[in-house]
């Protein structure tokens, strides 16, 4: 008779000590952040380690978790620390880092049948559709990212154009009129992927240009849908940007819905960050519109926090969401008891029948922090942004390169016209792992782009991060510098200074 095989410990209690000294370990990490290095190159060795063959033989659990200690832990993005500013990336908490840890406890799939995380599931959409003015009936659904709830939006609106015709039956060729969209030429790249993907094909999405500060021109839309009216095409779909990825801008909300209500089209606002600012009083006016959209995208991982991945797609029509996605199959009958009741499950809003528990994560820091204090930090960041914009409007080498509109800085060194000293001093800052910057590209030229979404990231780290920009440019430019005076602006628990 063959033994018995399970994957459960042999010895719980020295399992439970180790998995102990793992989590205190994990948040001595996370409380010494400001300690180490933004971010650190993995060394040959930590690389060599990934390129093993597949093991046949286990080996025992503290020997996996010291391997993790010392070539995983260490080399990071960095998007945790309060100096990580390069890109539009979350920096989690603790409480995101422990519901993670519970909810892959449960190990439930989230894909549908009768259990308590759908409903954690639809508590949030509920939220969501009372913090954004959605109808209470709102439908919504994770997703990985905004990327795909992107993606998701596009599908809903195509067989919303197309109708009774039935795209997802009869497929694009059985269908009458090109379908044809429009966003900003700020809007993110996953739209005309998203068109790619569709079958709807991106030279059909217009991209329409953007005033001085990157929000979507009016007039230009509706010229563009008149032109395409006139040639015999189906303007079906608008694409409305919270917070672009570039600089942050936020499109006209407002007059975009009534373009899009005047043309009867499809409004979806792609606010994977700025989506978010509607929570705090302060800033919800700067994405007034919002609550008339027909969907939106955004991510709960970025300026919410929760660990990723955490996505999100909200849609007003409940019915609308449902069509573009149901489909009946045997192993997903339905029943009046039991776990297979129910009616409407996330696998008919979604093409994934194997799910996490995303929600957990977002439910976690919901309640624990409260809509008002996330609020907060989500205005702490953009206070942070228009600190950083001064210190550049004063200074005498960098110069701005866009408004700030909500938390992303854009700026680039004075005379540097082919962007080399900017490059330079974003390599050497995230090398040196002072800072994190990025570049991008606004209209031809290179800028240094700093994005703060981070709840971590307060009035020193700002005022660090101009030391660094200044002792970085000096160093590119080869002069000599001091800044003895500011190496240690933190105090206890300090990011580390040093403009050597």
């Amino acid at each position: 008779m063959s033994r018995p095989v399970d994957l459960d410990p042999d010895d719980w209690d020295a399992f439970r000590a180790e998995s102990h000294r793992a989590l205190d370990e994990m948040i001595d990490f996370l409380r010494d952040l400001r300690q180490r290095p933004v971010w650190t190159e993995p060394p040959p060795e930590a690389r060599e380690r990934f390129t093993r063959d597949l093991p046949q033989a286990g080996r025992d659990f503290p020997q996996v978790l010291e391997d993790f200690d010392r070539y995983i832990k260490p080399y990071a993005t960095g998007n945790i620390h309060p100096m990580f500013m390069g890109w539009a990336q979350g920096a989690g908490t603790p409480v995101g880092m422990i519901a993670e840890m519970l909810a892959a406890g449960m190990n439930s799939n989230c894909g549908g049948r009768n259990h308590i995380a759908i409903d954690v599931e639809r508590q949030i959409a509920k939220w969501m559709a009372q913090a954004f003015g959605f109808p209470q009936d709102a439908s919504g659904i994770f997703v990985t990212g905004a990327s795909m709830a992107n993606f998701f939006s596009l599908l809903v609106a195509r067989d919303q154009a197309y109708g009774e015709s039935d795209v997802r039956l009869n497929g694009l060729g059985a269908q009458s009129g090109q379908l044809i969209a429009y966003a900003s030429r700020e809007a993110h790249n996953c739209v005309r992927q998203a068109m790619e993907l569709a079958g709807l094909g991106a030279r059909h999405l217009r991209l329409i240009p953007s005033d001085a500060n990157r929000r979507l021109k009016i007039s230009a839309l509706r010229h563009a849908i008149a032109a395409d009216r006139a040639a015999g095409f189906r303007p079906f779909l608008i694409v409305g940007t919270a917070g672009t990825v570039d600089v942050g801008a936020i499109d006209p909300l407002d007059r975009l819905a009534d373009v899009a209500h005047t043309e009867d089209m499809w409004f979806h606002v792609d606010g994977a960050f700025g989506a978010l600012a509607a929570l705090s009083r302060e800033l919800k006016p700067l994405v007034k519109g919002l609550e008339r959209a027909d969907s939106v995208a955004f991510d709960f991982h970025k300026w919410l926090h929760a660990p990723y991945d955490a996505g999100f797609f909200l849609v007003r029509d409940p019915k609308a969401h449902k069509r573009a996605f149901a489909a009946n199959a045997a192993y997903l009958s339905r029943a009046p008891r039991g776990l297979a009741a129910g009616d409407t499950w996330p696998c008919d809003l979604g093409p994934d029948l194997s799910r996490g528990f995303r929600a957990l994560k977002t439910w976690f820091t919901i309640e624990t922090f409260g809509a008002a204090k996330l609020a907060e930090c989500i205005e702490q960041c953009c206070r942070m942004a228009k600190r950083l914009e001064a210190w550049i409007d004063a200074s005498d080498h960098f110069v701005m390169r866009a408004p700030v509109a909500l938390n992303i800085v854009c700026f680039a060194v004075k005379d540097d016209p082919d962007g080399s000293l900017a490059r330079e001093i974003v390599m050497e800052l995230h090398e040196r792992g002072e800072a994190a910057p990025s570049l991008t590209i606004l209209d031809g030229a290179p800028a240094i782009r700093a994005a703060i979404l981070n709840h971590r990231t307060h009035e020193a780290d700002i005022d660090a991060m101009t030391v660094y920009l200044d002792a970085a440019l000096r160093r590119a430019r080869k002069e000599p510098h001091d800044f003895g005076a500011l190496v240690e602006p933190h105090g206890p628990g300090k990011t580390r200074l040093s403009a050597d």
